[in-house]
C-alpha cells in the first residue's frame, strides 16, 4: 500500500516523475501501452507551457537512442514513443490541426537536428524513429511541406551512412516520400543506387520491401532474383508476386524468373516460386493454366515451361485437380487433331510425365491420360504425315514458316509421349516400332524430328544387334529409295515401227482399191477375201497405233542413292544418335564400320556446313567407341578445329575434348598402355624414347593449340576451350600451373565480363578444383607468381590493366586454404600456405624495392601459416628477417614484425590481449558495437568489416521462425537478457 500511495503521489504531484515514470513502465512489454499513452497525453493536454514536458520527454527518450543493440526494453520503449506521438494526429477536416500536431513537429524537430551525430547508435534510433513514425501516420495524414523536405534531405544523407542497420531504417523511413511516376524522384534514385551498388544484403533487403514498381524501377527489381545473397532472392521473388502484374513483364523476363527461380540452388527461393509467384500469375489468369503457358510462348522455352507445369503439378492436393483445368481428351483418349495446339499437348505431355514418374501411384491415373500403343501409334503416324513441307518460296513467307514449326513442335511433344506408354504388350510394341520406321522413311519428315523419332525407336528395341541393324535399314532406304526408273527404247525399234505402221496403211489402201475394182466387175469371191485381209489390217494397224501413242521409256524400279544435303542431314542424325544411343563398351562392329566409311567421313568434306557439322559430331561419337578409330582420325579432327568454319570448329574442339577426357592425353600410345596414366609419370619412360618423344610433342602441340583457343576473338570458341580445359584438369587429366594461371585471367579480364557461361563455368570450377584435394591446391599455389607477374606486368593497353590485383591474391589464398579441403589431410604435413609464404619471400627479396612489395606484404598477413616449431617454421622466419633487413617500407616493416611475432608464439598472448580489449570496450559502451579483425583467419580488415557489417544485420520484413516458449519461460529469459534503462536513469538522477 505505501508503494502504490508513493507512485500515485509522484503521478499526481511531480510531472517529471510522470514522464519517467511512463518510460519506466513502457520498459515492460506486459504493460499496457495504450494506457500509459492515455494517462501521459491527458497529463500533456492540461499543461499551459509545453516547453519543460518536451525537455523532460526528450531527456528520458535519450536514454534509449544510445542502445545500439535491438535490447527489448529499448524496442519496447521505442514502440512506447510512436504510439504517444502518433496519438496527436487529428482527421484532416479539423480546425486545430497545427495546434494538436506541436508535439510531433517537436519531436520530427529534434530526431533532425541529431541525425549528423557521430554516434552511430543515435543516428540508428533517429532513423528508426523516423521511419515508425511516418509508418503510424494514416494515409491521408499532413505534415508542413517544409519538414517533410528537412525529413526527405536527412535520410537521403543516412541512407549513405556507413552502418548498415542505419541504412536500413533511413531506407524503410523513405518509403513514403518516394514518388514512383517520377523518373527524377531522389528517393527512387537513392533506392536504385542502394540495390545495386550496397555490399549489405539486408539493406537490400529492406530497399526491395519498400520500393514501388515502376517502369524505373521494375528491372532493378528483376535484376535483385540473381543476387548472390539467398534472402534478397527470396524476397525479390515475393515483391514480384505480390506487387508487379505478369503483363507488366515482357516474355523474356517471365521465362528467366521461372527458371532461374525452380532451378535457384536453395530451397527456400524455389518454394517461393511454387507457393507465391505461379499461385500469383494463375490469380489474375483465373487460373487458366493453358493461359500462361500462353503467356511463356512455349514454342522457345518448352523445358522451362514442363519445369512450371511440374511445380504446379506437385502443389495438387488430389488426382482430380491435375484433370480438371488440363486438356480435353476424347473417348479414345487423344486430343483431336484439329484442336491441337502448343499449349495443351505441352500440357498432355508435362502431365503424362509427371505422373508416370509417381511409379506405381500415379498408374491409374495415366490410363485415363493415354490410350493403348496401338492407337497412339496410328494417331501419331496420322498428324505426322498432314505435315506439309516447305518449298524455299514458302520458306520466305513467315506465316508459312511459323505454321510449318507450330507443327514440328506439336509433333515433337506428340514423339516424347511415346517414352510414357504401356510396351509392355508385344502387339503395340511392334505397331509403335513399324510406325516410327515409317515415318523415319518419310521424305515429308522434318529434320528437326528426326533425332527424337530414332531415340524412342532404339528405346523400343532390347537387342542392341537389332537396334544397329534397323537403324542401318532405315538409313539405307533414305538414302538409297526405291523410285520408279524409266529405260529409254532404241531410236532403230522406234523407227521400225513408224515404217510397218505405213506399210501397213499402204496396203489397207490398195486393199481397198482392189476391192473397188472386184465389185465394179461382180467378183464377189475375191471382193469377199479382200474384205477379211483388209479387216486384219485395220486391227494390225490400230495396235501398231496403239503402241506408238504409248510412252516410249519404260518405268521400272530400282534403288537410286540421293545426295542432296537435306538427305545426308537426315542419315547423319540418325547415325549420331545411334551412336550415342549404344554401350560404349560394345565397340565398333561391321555394321557401324560401314556407316562411318560410306557415310560420316565422305560427309566431311562435304560442301553444305551444316552437313559438315553433323558428320564431325558422328565422327567424335564413333570415336568415343574406339581407341584405334580416334588415334586414326584425331589428326583430321585437329585440323578441323583450326581451319573450319567457327560451329564447326566447336564440335570438333567438343570431340576432342570428349577423347581426352575419356582416354586421356596417352590417347596416341598403346592399347596396353594404362588410360589413367599421366604423360609426364615416370613409368612412361619405359619403351621406345623416339615413340615416347613423338607423343609428347603431339600432347604439347594439342595443349599449345587448346592454349591459343583461349585467346581466340571468337567467344563460343574461347568458351568452349575454357570449359573443356576446365574439365580437363578437374578429372586429373591436366595438371598444370600455367594453364590454370590462364584460366584465372581470364576469368578476371573484363573482356569476358559480358559473357556469364565462362564467368560462370569457371567461378564453380575454381572452388570445386581447390578443394578437391592437397595436389590441386599445391597446382594452385604455383599459379600464384606467374598470374601475379603477368598482372604486374601488364601494358597499360591490356584490359588485364584494370583488374584489381589485391583481389586476385586474395582469391588465392581461399582457394589453397587448408580449412577448405573437402577431405583434409589425416597427418598434419607442411600447409600450402607455408609453401606459398616461402614463395612469397622469395619474390620479395628478389627485388625490395618494387611496388608490389606492398601487396605481397598484405597477402602474407591473410595466410594461415602454423606456427608450431618445424623446418618450414624455422626457414620462413630466416627469410622474414631477410626481409626487415632491407625492406624500407613502413607498411611492409610493420606487417613482417606482425608475422614473426605470430611464429615466435606470441599469438596467443595477442589474441588474448585483443579479446580482453574487445570485451572492455563493449561494456564501456553497451550500446555500441566493435569491428575486430582477427589474425586467427588470415583476413585482411576489409574483409573482416564486412563480415562485422553483415552480423551487424537484422531481418528485415521477416524473422526466423521459432518454437514458442510457455510464458513464464518467456519472463524469466527476459529477466536474464534484458537491459533496464532504470539504471542509466537514476545514474544521473542521482548525480545531478
Amino acid at each position: 500500500m505505501y508503494s502504490i500511495w508513493v507512485i500515485n503521489f509522484n503521478m499526481s504531484g511531480d510531472s517529471d516523475l510522470e514522464i519517467e515514470e511512463a518510460f519506466r513502465r513502457a520498459q515492460k512489454a506486459h504493460n499496457n501501452k495504450a494506457k500509459l499513452v492515455a494517462s501521459l497525453k491527458n497529463r500533456y493536454n492540461k499543461l499551459e507551457d509545453k516547453t519543460e514536458f518536451h525537455e523532460e520527454f526528450i531527456r528520458c527518450l535519450k536514454y534509449a537512442m544510445i542502445i545500439y543493440t535491438r535490447e527489448p526494453a529499448v524496442e519496447n520503449v521505442i514502440d512506447f514513443v510512436t504510439k504517444f506521438a502518433a496519438s496527436f494526429e487529428t482527421p484532416v477536416n479539423e480546425e486545430e490541426e497545427e495546434e494538436e500536431n506541436e508535439f510531433l513537429n517537436f519531436l520530427f524537430c529534434f530526431l533532425l537536428e541529431s541525425h549528423g551525430a557521430n554516434s552511430h547508435a543515435v543516428r540508428f534510433r533517429v532513423c528508426q524513429l523516423v521511419n515508425k513514425l511516418l509508418g503510424s501516420l494514416s494515409e491521408n495524414a499532413q505534415i508542413d511541406d517544409g519538414l517533410c523536405d528537412r525529413i526527405h534531405e536527412a535520410m537521403l544523407i543516412r541512407v549513405t551512412d556507413k552502418y548498415p542497420n542505419v541504412r536500413i531504417q533511413a531506407a524503410l523511413a523513405m518509403a513514403r516520400l518516394q514518388d514512383p511516376s517520377n523518373s527524377d524522384c531522389p528517393t527512387i534514385k537513392a533506392y536504385v543506387l542502394l540495390l545495386e551498388n550496397d555490399s549489405n544484403p539486408e539493406v537490400r533487403r529492406a530497399v526491395l520491401s519498400c520500393i514501388a514498381p515502376s517502369v524505373t524501377t521494375l528491372p532493378k527489381i528483376y535484376k535483385r532474383t540473381r543476387d548472390v545473397k539467398e534472402k534478397v532472392r527470396k524476397l525479390a521473388y515475393q515483391v514480384l508476386a505480390e506487387k508487379v502484374h505478369i503483363r507488366a513483364l515482357s516474355i523474356a523476363q517471365r521465362v528467366s524468373l521461372l527458371h532461374e527461380g525452380l532451378s535457384d540452388s536453395a530451397d527456400s527461393v524455389k518454394e517461393v516460386v511454387k507457393t507465391h509467384l505461379l499461385p500469383a500469375w494463375l490469380r489474375l489468369l483465373q487460373g487458366d493454366v493453358l493461359q500462361l503457358l500462353h503467356k511463356l510462348d512455349v514454342e522457345n522455352c518448352a523445358e522451362t515451361a514442363v519445369t512450371t507445369l511440374h511445380a504446379i503439378f506437385s502443389m495438387a492436393t488430389s488426382p482430380d485437380d491435375l484433370l480438371q483445368n488440363g486438356v480435353r481428351l476424347d473417348e479414345r483418349k487423344l486430343i483431336p487433331v484439329d484442336s491441337l495446339t502448343c499449349e495443351n499437348v505441352l500440357y498432355w505431355r508435362a502431365l503424362c510425365e509427371f505422373v508416370k514418374s509417381k511409379g506405381n501411384e500415379g498408374e491409374e491415373l495415366l490410363e485415363q491420360l493415354l490410350p493403348e500403343a496401338a492407337i497412339f501409334a496410328e494417331y501419331l503416324c496420322s498428324y505426322l504425315r498432314s505435315i506439309t513441307g516447305l518449298s524455299e518460296e514458302q520458306k520466305a513467307d513467315m506465316t508459312q514458316l511459323e505454321i510449318a514449326m507450330t507443327q514440328e513442335f506439336v509433333g515433337q511433344q506428340l514423339i516424347i509421349l511415346v517414352g510414357c506408354l504401356d510396351t509392355s504388350e508385344e502387339g503395340g510394341r511392334k505397331r509403335m516400332v513399324a510406325v516410327l520406321q515409317e515415318i523415319l522413311v518419310m521424305p515429308k519428315t522434318p529434320t528437326s524430328l528426326i533425332g527424337l523419332l530414332v531415340e524412342k525407336l532404339i528405346g523400343l528395341l532390347r537387342d542392341e544387334t537389332q537396334k544397329i541393324q534397323m537403324v542401318a535399314e532405315i538409313i539405307s532406304d533414305v538414302r538409297e529409295p526405291i523410285l520408279p526408273i524409266s529405260a529409254p527404247v532404241d531410236e532403230n525399234e522406234k523407227r521400225r515401227k513408224q515404217v510397218r505402221l505405213a506399210e501397213v496403211r499402204v496396203q489397207i489402201m490398195e486393199a481397198k482399191q482392189n476391192l473397188e475394182e472386184c465389185i465394179s466387175c461382180q467378183d464377189f469371191s475375191r471382193a469377199a477375201v479382200l474384205k477379211d485381209s483388209i479387216s486384219q489390217l485395220e486391227e494390225l494397224k490400230n495396235q501398231l497405233t496403239l503402241e506408238a501413242s504409248q510412252p516410249a521409256d519404260s518405268i521400272k524400279e530400282q534403288r537410286v542413292e540421293k545426295s542432296d544435303p537435306e538427305t545426308l542431314l537426315k542419315c547423319l542424325t540418325m547415325c549420331a544418335e545411334l551412336f550415342k544411343q549404344i554401350n560404349i563398351k560394345r565397340g565398333i562392329c561391321p555394321t557401324m564400320n560401314a556407316l562411318i566409311e560410306s557415310l560420316i567421313l565422305p560427309s566431311v568434306s562435304n560442301p553444305n556446313p551444316a552437313v559438315r557439322n553433323m558428320a564431325v559430331i558422328c565422327l567424335g561419337t564413333a570415336a568415343l567407341h574406339s581407341k584405334d578409330l580416334a588415334n586414326t582420325h584425331l589428326v583430321l579432327l585437329l585440323q578441323i578445329t583450326q581451319l573450319d568454319e567457327p560451329k564447326i570448329r566447336i564440335s570438333a574442339l567438343r570431340a576432342l575434348i570428349d577423347q581426352l577426357l575419356l582416354n586421356g592425353l596417352n590417347i596416341l600410345q598403346d592399347k596396353s598402355a594404362p588410360i589413367s596414366q599421366a604423360p609426364d609419370s615416370p613409368d612412361n619412360s619405359n619403351g621406345q624414347p623416339e615413340q615416347q618423344t613423338e607423343e609428347e610433342s603431339t600432347v604439347q602441340s594439342i595443349l599449345k593449340m587448346l592454349s591459343e583457343f583461349l585467346d581466340s576473338e571468337i567467344c563460343e570458341l574461347r568458351t568452349e576451350t575454357a570449359e573443356g580445359l576446365a574439365k580437363l584438369m578437374y578429372c586429373g587429366r591436366i595438371l598444370s600451373p600455367k594453364l590454370l594461371s590462364r584460366l584465372v585471367l581470364l576469368w578476371y579480364n573484363p573482356v569476358t565480363e559480358d559473357d556469364q557461361r565462362l564467368r560462370h563455368c569457371l567461378g564453380v570450377f575454381l572452388q570445386l578444383y581447390s578443394r578437391a584435394s592437397r595436389t590441386n591446391q599445391e597446382c594452385v599455389e604455383e599459379s600464384f607468381l606467374p598470374t601475379m607477374r603477368t598482372l604486374f606486368n601488364a601494358p597499360v593497353t591490356s584490359p588485364l590493366s584494370e583488374v584489381d590485383a589485391s583481389n586476385v591474391a586474395e582469391l588465392f589464398v581461399e582457394l589453397t586454404r587448408p580449412s577448405a579441403l573437402v577431405q583434409p589431410a589425416a597427418i598434419q604435413a607442411v600447409s600450402v600456405h607455408d609453401s606459398l609464404a616461402v614463395r612469397i619471400c622469395n619474390e620479395i627479396l628478389r627485388d625490395v624495392s618494387a611496388p608490389e612489395v606492398r601487396l605481397y606484404c598484405k597477402t602474407l598477413s591473410w595466410l594461415e601459416i602454423n606456427t608450431e616449431p618445424g623446418p618450414a617454421n624455422s626457414e620462413l622466419q630466416l627469410l622474414l628477417k631477410d626481409i626487415l633487413q632491407e625492406v624500407k617500407d613502413k607498411y611492409c616493416t610493420r606487417v613482417i614484425e606482425k608475422l614473426c611475432n605470430q611464429l615466435n608464439g606470441d599469438r596467443g598472448s595477442k589474441s588474448g590481449g585483443n579479446q580482453d580489449t574487445t570485451l572492455l570496450t563493449l561494456d564501456e559502451n553497451p550500446g555500441g558495437q566493435k569491428k575486430v579483425s582477427t589474425a586467427k583467419n588470415g583476413k585482411k580488415a576489409s574483409k573482416a568489416e564486412l563480415s562485422s557489417d553483415e552480423g551487424d544485420e537484422e531481418n528485415v520484413p521477416e524473422a526466423p521462425p521459432s518454437v514458442r516458449p510457455s510464458r513464464r519461460a518467456k519472463i524469466a529469459a527476459l529477466d536474464k537478457t534484458k537491459q533496464d534503462l532504470t539504471a542509466l536513469m537514476n545514474q544521473e538522477a542521482n548525480g545531478s
